[in-house]
This record gives structure tokens, sequence and C-alpha cells, in this order.
């Protein structure tokens, strides 16, 4: 399978699984959970959305106009989902170890470094011959 896919079908698998956490968090959850913990959640899912979106685009761009920046920033987003919002899933809904907490950071510095890396690409377009345009 070429990561053009793997980017789609990925993007796909949060983008649905984002659909069912945020339904459930917002019927099922609603009664079990605190105030915070519920607002962590949906943070969880919200990241966890966006970053499916990213993917979808990542994938749909890396077709056309492979670039290793594209792919490294892809796979940074999709570890960083799975660890900034895979922990606060864990956090909030079941009695995990303390230790879980520090690693929703690395998630959010896994989603930051891919965003720097689109930026990166994106900049030296230009002085690769491509048109901004």
């Amino acid at each position: 399978m070429n990561k053009s896919r793997i980017f789609l079908s990925l993007g796909a698998f949060l983008g649905g699984t984002a659909v069912i956490a945020g339904a459930m968090g917002a019927h099922a959850l609603k009664e079990i959970l605190t105030a915070d913990q519920l607002a962590s959640f949906q943070t969880a899912v919200r990241y966890q959305m966006f970053h499916a979106i990213l993917l979808l685009i990542l994938g749909w761009w890396s077709k056309t106009n492979p670039h290793r920046l594209i792919s490294m920033a892809a796979y940074l987003m999709l570890a960083g989902v799975l660890l900034f919002s895979g922990s606060i899933y864990l956090l909030v809904l079941t009695d995990a170890p303390n230790w879980l907490g520090p690693v929703t950071p690395l998630g959010g510095l896994g989603m930051i470094v891919g965003w720097i890396l689109l930026l990166v690409f994106a900049l030296g377009r230009e002085e690769r011959g491509e048109s901004r345009e």
C-alpha cells in the first residue's frame, strides 16, 4: 500500500472514531464524567478530528506530490494524535497510572513538529522551483 492510501485510510479511521467518541461523550458519558473530565474528553476528540482531516488532505496531496517532509509530518501527526488524544481518553475513562499524564504533552509536541514540517515544506517549495500558486 502506498503512502497516499495509508494516510487516507488513517485519516478516515481517525475521523470515524472521532465521530464515535464525540457522540459517546455527548450522550453516554455526559452523566458519568465530571465537567472537567468531559471538557478534556472533548478536547481529545476535537484534536483527533482536526488531525484526521489533515491526514486526509496530506494523503490526497501526497498522491500527486510525494515528498519526504509530507510523509514525516503525516506520521508525526498520527503519533501525536495517538499519544495526545489516546492518553486523554485513557486518563478520563480509566484508572490509568500516573505516568500516563506526561504522555499527553509528548503527543502535542509530535503534532506541533508535524505542523512545523509542513511549514518548512511550504516555505521551501519556491526554492525547489515549484510555483506557490
